[in-house]
Formats: C-alpha cells, sequence, structure tokens
C-alpha cells in the first residue's frame, strides 16, 4: 500500500503526514498537489490522505473551498471507485463537506481552540492521541447517528482514560461524542485526532500506529 497527501494552501500538517507514514511506518508516500488531476498511479488498495490545517485560510468554512480543488475531484472519484480515503481534522471537515462523509464539523462549544491530549475509543481499546483544532465538534441529524450507530460507521469516540464515554472526555461538544466516523462503504475514514502526531516512540507515543492499523493502512 502506498500513500497520497494532498496538500492545499494552508495545510500545515502534510509534512507532519509524511514524516510518520515514510519515516514511521515505513510507506511509500507521494505528495500531491492541490490543482493536480492526476491519480493514475494510485489502485483501490493504496490510500489518499487529506491532511490537517487550514486549507484555503478556513474562508467561507471550514473545507468549503477545498471541496472545490481540481484534486478533491479526483479523491472523489477514487473514493467511489473503492480507493481509501483519510480526512484527519481539516481532512475530516473537508471530506464532510464534499458528501464523502455525513455531518459537519463546528465551531467547538467553548469557542475556543483546542491543542492537547486527547483519550479516544473504538469501543474495544483506548488511545492517547492529540488534538490541534477549532472547528472539530461533529455534528449531525438523530437520523444520521441512528444510522451510523446501525451501521458501525463510528470509529472512535472520546472517552476518559479507563474508557468511559462520558461528556467530561469530550474536548469540543461533539455529539455522542463522536471523533472519528466512516462511510457505510467501510473505505472512507474521517477523524478529528492527529495519529501522525502519535506514531513515533521518539514522542513517547505510538498509539497512532495502531490506528492506521485499525483502519487497514498498514497492509
Amino acid at each position: 500500500m502506498k500513500f497520497g497527501v494532498v496538500v492545499f494552501p494552508g495545510s500545515n500538517c502534510d509534512r507532519d503526514m509524511q514524516d510518520a507514514l515514510q519515516e514511521d511506518l515505513n510507506k511509500e508516500v507521494i505528495m500531491l498537489w492541490h490543482k493536480d488531476k492526476d491519480l493514475s498511479m494510485f489502485g483501490t488498495n493504496d490510500c489518499i490522505v487529506l491532511p490537517g490545517g487550514f486549507s484555503y485560510g478556513d474562508y467561507l468554512r471550514c473545507g468549503a473551498i477545498a471541496r472545490f480543488s481540481p484534486m478533491m475531484e479526483r479523491v472523489i472519484q477514487f473514493a467511489n471507485k473503492g480507493g481509501k480515503v483519510l480526512g484527519v481534522c481539516n481532512g475530516f471537515q473537508i471530506l464532510c463537506e464534499s458528501g464523502l462523509l455525513p455531518g459537519v464539523l463546528l465551531q467547538n462549544k467553548n469557542q475556543q481552540y483546542i491543542c492537547k491530549n486527547v483519550t479516544i475509543t473504538n469501543g474495544v481499546e483506548v488511545f492517547t492521541i492529540p488534538i490541534a483544532h477549532g472547528d472539530g465538534r461533529y455534528y449531525a441529524s438523530g437520523e444520521v447517528i441512528e444510522s451510523l450507530q446501525k451501521n458501525n460507521q463510528i470509529l472512535f469516540r472520546y472517552c476518559d482514560a479507563a474508557g468511559n464515554v462520558v461528556e467530561e472526555a469530550n474536548p469540543n461538544g461533539a455529539i455522542y461524542n463522536i471523533a472519528g466516523i466512516q462511510n457505510e462503504a467501510g473505505n472512507v475514514f474521517g477523524m478529528m485526532p492527529h495519529p501522525e502526531r502519535a506514531s513515533s516512540p521518539l514522542l513517547g507515543n505510538t498509539d497512532g500506529e495502531k490506528i492506521f492499523e485499525l483502519l487497514g493502512l498498514l497492509t
């Protein structure tokens, strides 16, 4: 499996993602400029990553302008053919804006930028992963939340250190403590926490590597 990391004007986690995938996880990485239109070097067993940052300065709405970039047209086609796509932080926002994932990311409940380690769970394990966002509060209608639950599309929820999903462990006010979801087909993943910032022993945390593995991205 190889990875393509899309670089938008305002991306600031693209090199973090490249370094984690390339140096820590020993994966081939190709950097993709937002004006590029060629994904012919990738097959459906590969993965395109939309990294964190402030694409197009977050003007209008987080991820709203990036959704219309030439590269995103190809990413949408790639995903619809079964290719794997991972959006982290701003990338998650872009996936929701593009319709590849349901829901929307709103301003944090406390209306402040939050940068710290949090704990999340997939219902089995607990992982410590950093967050860094001002608009990370996931929201969707009750009908969508019910569908996400029914189809096992909720990947991660904010929890305490013991794995309890409680309001006190929710850093941004996300509905149902949602930290990450996937599409119904299981090939498009979005999450607010940054696994690429927790994938190196030098940083004292390799839980991010476990996240990539859980998503089936280390094959």
